[in-house]
């Protein structure tokens, strides 16, 4: 069955998305060097780049799923993860914003941001011991959004959207990588997210599988939602990207809308990597 199209939902405000200067490493291996990065509301930005050039850190940052040495991420205005205290500068805050020096929040208060911060993983991250009808509706249960009926029935509602309506009762081992893909993007979109994060959301399926995952988001690229998409599909970053974004060794190399990016690449890096993978 094939997915309906995902309409505007009035009640999600698309969010804003601003990462400043963010540095993190492991031991010696400097993952990400000063990151830039500002997505507009409702704008759909993929990223690009090799393998371990620090793609899936960044949108691991952006969610504190991994916390930055130096720098910060916020949403909609909202630091990620930290809040300001007093008045002094801390490494990683320029003085110049006056922004004082950042104290971590507590897992509690990062738990909450992280459910306004939709996250659909490589590997689909399903509960095996729950059905697609209460992996979808477990979210917002849990976070006191929606009492049981209620995110049952937007859970119907969401399958219903993704093309797999009448797979409710089934538990994800009876599904392909495809149908748990989209299950797991429905589950993102349980929670009303104003931004949804994809890691790579084809990268462990079967060739076949592909096209009906990138369908979906194709559909919800036009709903409204602000999407950050980490891809090696060229074609679907150039059909769906407001903006297209590269990165090499941990630092924007280029980015631009996908006209200019993928076919006028302005950075030797840029065309190197085109090369191979057109």
């Amino acid at each position: 069955m094939s997915a309906k199209t995902l309409e505007p939902s009035t009640d999600i405000t698309p969010a804003a998305v601003e990462v400043h200067d963010v540095h993190k490493w492991y031991g010696a291996n400097r993952v990400l060097d000063g990151v830039d990065l500002t997505v507009r509301p409702g704008e759909v930005t993929v990223i690009l780049g090799p393998s371990g050039s620090g793609k899936s850190t960044l949108l691991r940052v952006i969610n504190h799923l991994e916390k930055p040495e130096i720098g910060y991420v916020s949403v909609n205005g909202e630091l990620i993860g930290v809040k300001r205290r007093g008045e002094r500068s801390e490494v990683g805050v320029p003085p110049a914003e006056g922004r004082g020096r950042l104290k971590e929040l507590s897992e509690r208060a990062i738990l909450a941001q992280r459910s306004r911060i939709g996250f659909v993983f490589q590997n689909f991250n399903l509960f095996p011991h729950l059905t697609v009808l209460d992996n979808v509706a477990a979210a917002p249960v849990a976070t006191g959004r929606l009492a049981k009926p209620e995110a049952l029935e937007l859970a119907r509602e969401l399958l219903d959207r993704v093309g797999l309506g009448e797979k409710t009762g089934a538990y994800p081992r009876q599904l392909s990588g495809g149908q748990q893909q989209r299950v797991a993007i429905a589950r993102a979109l349980a929670l009303r997210p104003g931004v949804i994060l994809f890691d790579e959301p084809t990268s462990a399926l079967d060739p076949e599988l592909v096209g009906e995952v990138l369908a979906v988001i194709k559909d919800l690229a036009t709903s409204g939602t602000t999407l950050v998409i980490v891809t090696h599909e060229i074609g679907f970053a150039r059909e769906v990207a407001d903006r297209v974004v590269f990165i090499d060794a941990g630092k924007i190399v280029e980015q631009g809308p996908p006209h200019e990016v993928l076919d006028k690449p302005q950075h030797e890096r840029t065309r190197d990597f085109l090369s191979k993978v057109l």
